[in-house]
């Protein structure tokens, strides 16, 4: 007997929350059954662990799909994990062992996010960041309508330093499972060239780079993401 149709796990980035993947959700339809993670944001090891745990309440064949940070997340996610059939990395991080979220955004130039964000300790320790109220527009959701911009940067999610400086560890989940990538060329949080090398490097048995397209894919090309998605469960299923 054939294993049933994978569930789409989508895990979000810094400086969004779950409700940025609705469209895409809105765009799956009612063949595909999936689940909007409510990603941590707290640190590499921990958010991968909160994701797995997520896995295996599902308990059966998934697809990962990371936006942003949230590829962190799945890369370390899935290693080992049989029940992940494939990864889908949107806007996404996809590191090598050792590698961060900040070591890759500097990799080649073009990201203008640092200037952006905002910072404040917490009491757990270190300091959590957040892109400034005034600048999220431009910065994360260029192609968004003004209305949906501000919602969005009213209700981002912070991240703390060391989910941005936290390094992948063990070998990444994309040298063994197949991926797909789906990147706009004008994303300002990580270079259109950063995403061409990470997917060159992946080998993914799908890429589309969207013309036009800012960070937050998701949220304003919802359909172009859809279809990178469908395209990997099919291809697992």
């Amino acid at each position: 007997m054939p294993d049933p149709q994978p569930t789409i796990v989508l895990v979000h980035g810094a400086f969004a929350e779950s409700a940025s993947w609705n469209g895409v959700i809105e765009r799956l339809g009612a063949g595909y059954d999936s689940v909007a993670v409510a990603n941590p944001l707290r640190s590499v090891a921990g958010d991968a662990a909160y994701v797995r745990d997520v896995v295996r309440w599902i308990g059966g064949p998934v697809v990962l799909v990371g936006h942003s940070y949230g590829g962190m997340v799945i890369t370390q996610a899935a290693a080992g994990d049989t029940s992940v059939r494939a990864l889908v990395y949107v806007n996404a991080f996809a590191p090598d062992t050792g590698e961060s979220a900040m070591t890759l955004s500097a990799k080649f130039p073009g990201s203008t996010l640092a200037d952006t964000l905002v910072q404040y300790p917490v009491s757990t320790g270190g300091n959590e960041v957040a892109i400034g109220q005034e600048q999220y527009h431009a910065q994360f959701c260029a192609d968004s309508s003004d209305d949906v911009a501000a919602l969005m940067a009213r209700t981002q999610r912070p991240i703390t330093e060391e989910g941005l400086g936290g390094k992948l560890t063990g070998d990444p989940a994309w040298r063994s499972l197949p991926s797909w990538f789906v990147f706009g060329d004008a994303d300002k949080n990580i270079p259109a060239d950063v995403h061409r090398f990470m997917a060159e490097r992946a080998n993914p048995r799908g890429q589309r780079e969207v013309v036009g397209g800012s960070h937050a894919m998701a949220v304003a090309r919802p359909g172009e993401v859809a279809e990178s998605i469908i395209e990997a469960v099919r291809g697992v299923s």
